[in-house]
């Protein structure tokens, strides 16, 4: 109370609501001083914003990523999209949805035979979230899919890629089903969240409706023992029923089947 009382004195005035605040990192129960907001939000906020402008021009870890993936006795295969700097990638959504045409080249070389899975890990927009989690989910994701005895293509890292980017490596891979571990676009509280987007047979020109998205995967939101076990029931059903999308729900007992 005295804290509160001193707080008053100089001019803040808390929120009633502020307990909710243990419950989430939203930007709730902020004060205030006077009309404004208290210099030490408003202060936060930048950082925040900081963070999350950086996430965005972060770059993926190439080369700590494939020597990580190693430990899974996988073979790695590095591309590149269609855009070729940051600066496009950000202008021209399109290019980051396609490969360039060396890294197509180099793919079609590795496709000799058919596979359940192929796993892509990418950029997106935030290259942090792939640097920090996305070894950690594939390691939990292995061994649920040797359980289901599923063959897996090469993995795949792909540089200034978009989600659609898995439809076309899916699809030169000859694989059953594609997905994309893959940076999400930066929150003040998240900039560093990493989401998975799962494409039954992936086809270039596949739109969104076609996939299934596992959003949030950090150790602040969906951790990677629940989004590897997600993950991993959306394949199996996914597989088993021959579709994806709008068509194949997470909440309903297709997971379970």
């Amino acid at each position: 109370m005295e804290v509160q009382k001193i707080l008053k004195q100089n001019g803040f005035i808390p929120d009633s609501w502020g307990k909710l605040k243990a419950f989430t990192n939203a930007r709730i129960a902020l004060g205030r001083t006077g009309i404004a907001a208290p210099l030490k939000e408003v202060l936060d906020f930048r950082l925040c914003h900081a963070h999350a402008r950086d996430a965005v021009y972060s770059a993926l870890k190439v080369d700590e990523l494939e020597g990580s993936l190693q430990q899974f006795q996988i073979p790695v295969i590095i591309v590149n999209s269609n855009a070729k700097d940051r600066a496009v990638y950000l202008q021209r959504p399109d290019h980051g949805r396609k490969l360039n045409d060396a890294s197509a080249k180099n793919l079609k070389n590795e496709s000799n035979y058919s596979t359940d899975i192929a796993i892509v890990i990418a950029d997106g927009l935030s290259a942090t979230a792939i640097n920090e989690h996305a070894v950690h989910v594939v390691k939990k994701l292995i061994p649920f899919l040797k359980q289901s005895v599923l063959t897996i293509a090469p993995i795949v890292i792909a540089k200034q890629a978009r989600v659609a980017i898995a439809d076309e490596i899916g699809s030169i891979l000859n694989a059953k089903l594609s997905v994309i571990l893959i940076g999400e676009r930066p929150g003040l509280s998240s900039p560093d969240s990493m989401g998975a987007y799962i494409t039954y047979q992936p086809s270039p020109g596949k739109t969104d409706e076609s996939r299934n998205c596992v959003s949030n995967i950090r150790p602040e939101g969906l951790t990677y023992d629940a989004a590897a076990e997600k993950i991993a029931k959306l394949i199996n059903a996914s597989l088993q029923l021959k579709l994806s999308g709008i068509l194949l729900k997470d909440d309903l007992q297709q997971l379970h089947q």
